[in-house]
């Protein structure tokens, strides 16, 4: 599964693409698109990506997750284009030994994905008003000119 689709998101893929018969823990979370945000209904979200950028900055946050615990396996990925209400927007598959390490890692994956992917977000409303939200700052450095 590549990690950036415009398609809905098949966990059955992942678990398959992660299996591991050493690993006694498997954490998955799940983010779905939710009817509202700072006090306003949502109707759906438009998310859109830089797709060179926001895949190998998914493949790094796989790679550092892999290195920093003890875990033998880490997928996240990301669904792009119109999504409305409770669909899968990110998967975050993470298998372990043991159940501590999995889910260090798996909440260190998923903050990695919201805070470091060049995936940015359109809000619609009920009230038929639509809003960009904050995204990702393609930088570390606050100072850059972009």
């Amino acid at each position: 599964m590549t990690r950036l689709t415009d398609q809905p998101l098949v966990l059955e893929d992942l678990l398959t693409e992660t299996a591991d018969p050493s690993c006694g823990a498997l954490i998955v979370f799940a983010g779905t698109v939710r009817n509202h945000n700072d006090g306003r209904d949502v109707n759906r979200i438009d998310y859109s990506a830089y797709a060179p950028l926001a895949e190998r900055t998914m493949a790094e946050i796989e790679t550092e997750t892999l290195q920093r615990f003890d875990i033998q396996a880490c997928r996240v990925c990301h669904r792009i284009g119109a999504l409305e209400i409770g669909d899968v927007s990110i998967y975050a598959v993470v298998r372990a030994g043991h159940r501590a390490e999995a889910f260090e890692a798996g909440r260190f994956a998923v903050e990695a994905l919201k805070h470091r992917v060049a995936v940015w977000k359109r809000e619609h409303y009920a009230d038929g008003d639509a809003e960009w939200l904050d995204g990702t700052a393609l930088t570390d450095d606050p100072t850059a000119t972009q």
